[in-house]
């Protein structure tokens, strides 16, 4: 059974659309949108469990929530060959090894979005 805790509850600023929006990629496509973080985050969690209710009460299944999700820090990743050559002479420059520079090389790219201001529920 899922319950509306086990969801990922995003809520991040949009320049796009000059106000915070609130969405939960498991259930919906859209979110909620509103000038108060803390309004938006209540109002996604309100939408979040009337989803649930409706769900369970017409017998729908829900997918899998991702706010408790264990991720074991591995993943695998097929490149072209020479992006990977060109990585691994990268890592052998920056005397780190592939790993750490791959690692280090996404989180500067998450940097650089601006992805490390959107909070989550799964990140408190």
């Amino acid at each position: 059974m899922n319950k509306p805790d086990h969801y990922l509850k995003i809520v991040e600023w949009s320049d796009e659309d000059g106000c915070f929006v609130g969405r939960c990629p498991e259930l919906m496509l859209g979110g909620v949108h509103g000038d108060d973080e803390r309004d938006v985050f209540s109002q996604l969690c309100d939408a979040i469990n009337e989803w649930v209710a409706i769900a369970e009460q017409d017998g729908e299944p829900l997918p899998a929530g991702l706010a408790n999700k264990k991720y074991s820090g591995k993943f695998n990743l097929r490149l072209d060959q020479s992006l990977h050559k060109r990585l691994a002479m990268e890592s052998v420059k920056a005397g780190m090894s592939l790993d750490a520079y791959c690692a280090e090389a996404l989180e500067s790219a998450l940097r650089r979005q601006g992805t490390q201001g959107a909070r989550s529920d799964a990140a408190t």
